[in-house]
């Protein structure tokens, strides 16, 4: 197991289709546990293998209060609702935006040790799922932005001032809204779809 670093925007796997898994051998446990360790210490609520330059459909999940899950190859079959939500994503470290997601999502997978599981979530679980399942497509929560206002710049964490880490301190995804600012950045270039 180990610490893996980070992917962060404009690097190209953030912006690739993963490939679906076809078999969970040694290799698809250890970038599960590789990825349980790396989102453990950058303290996100998800991460997905294209964050750590795997182009494959994995993707692990650790909310507050909730022991850390893995989900292979992910599809939503369904969503229900939409409401405005404030995300942030360790591949773009340094912003916030407000963007629109599904109020409950069921999702199908399958678990680390292959069989098939049927999630039905709601609010953070749903929008966690949903973030993850994006960068899966290669889309990341900038691009669900409905304008450049909606993007904010917020203080970085300790950690990510020096590069490293992120400090226990909450999840990335649906933490608190960030205290507004006078300069509101423009989108990153970088940060475009292709």
């Amino acid at each position: 197991m180990a610490v893996k670093t980070i992917r962060q925007i404009p690097d190209p796997i953030l912006r690739r289709k993963t490939r679906h898994v076809l078999k969970i051998d040694k290799s698809v446990i250890k970038l599960v546990e590789d990825m349980m360790d790396t989102l453990e210490k950058s303290d996100g609520a998800g991460l997905a293998a294209p964050q750590i330059g795997v182009s494959l459909r994995v993707a692990v999940l650790w909310m507050p209060e909730e022991e850390p899950f893995a989900i292979i190859n992910p599809e939503v079959v369904k969503r229900i609702g939409e409401r405005e939500v404030e995300e942030g994503c360790l591949s773009l470290p340094g912003y916030q935006g407000k963007i629109k997601r599904s109020v409950s999502v069921t999702v199908k997978c399958l678990d680390i040790a292959g069989k098939p599981l049927r999630i039905r979530a709601q609010e953070l679980l749903a929008q966690a799922l949903e973030h993850e399942i994006d960068h899966l497509n290669g889309v990341l929560y900038i691009d669900h932005l409905e304008s450049p206002d909606k993007l904010y710049k917020i203080e970085p964490k300790p950690a990510e001032q020096a590069g490293g880490e992120t400090p226990k301190e909450g999840p990335v995804i649906g933490s608190p809204a960030p205290s507004t600012s006078e300069d509101k950045p423009p989108i990153p270039e970088s940060a475009h779809a292709v």
